[in-house]
């Protein structure tokens, strides 16, 4: 079991991810945005973080590189459909630029994001 924190300014996304992370034993918080995202992770360290990348207040690469100053190990799973004229895969390349361990394009399967999911908290052991 690990601790999730998800962040995405789309309730539904959020609501979903809770639901297919809570039925895997896992415990997941949310935030609506970067910014809430950030205060969220500085009063509970989470196991891992998945991010989206366009969202209002702090988008999801300023977020990954403030994550990463704050803990360099945190592990992070960004997240993207696309959007403001670019298309998913422009935004996730540059969220691994930044320090995304891995990506994953919306729309996605459930066990698409397991799996995502299981290779991240694995590999941290």
């Amino acid at each position: 079991m690990a601790h999730i924190l998800v962040i995405d300014d789309d309730i539904s996304i959020r609501a979903l991810l809770r639901e297919i992370l809570e039925e895997e034993g896992h415990v997941v918080e949310e935030a609506n945005d970067g910014r809430a995202g950030l205060r969220q992770f500085r009063k509970q360290r989470p196991d891992l973080v998945m991010t989206d990348i366009l969202m209002p207040e702090k988008d999801g690469v300023e977020l990954i590189m403030e994550l990463k100053e704050l803990s360099a190990q945190i592990p992070i799973l960004a997240m993207s459909g696309g959007g403001r004229g670019l298309d998913a895969a422009f935004n996730l390349r540059m969220a691994q630029d930044f320090g995304a361990n891995r990506v994953l394009v919306k729309p996605f399967s459930r066990s698409q994001a397991l799996e995502l999911v299981q290779e991240i908290l694995v590999r941290r052991g």
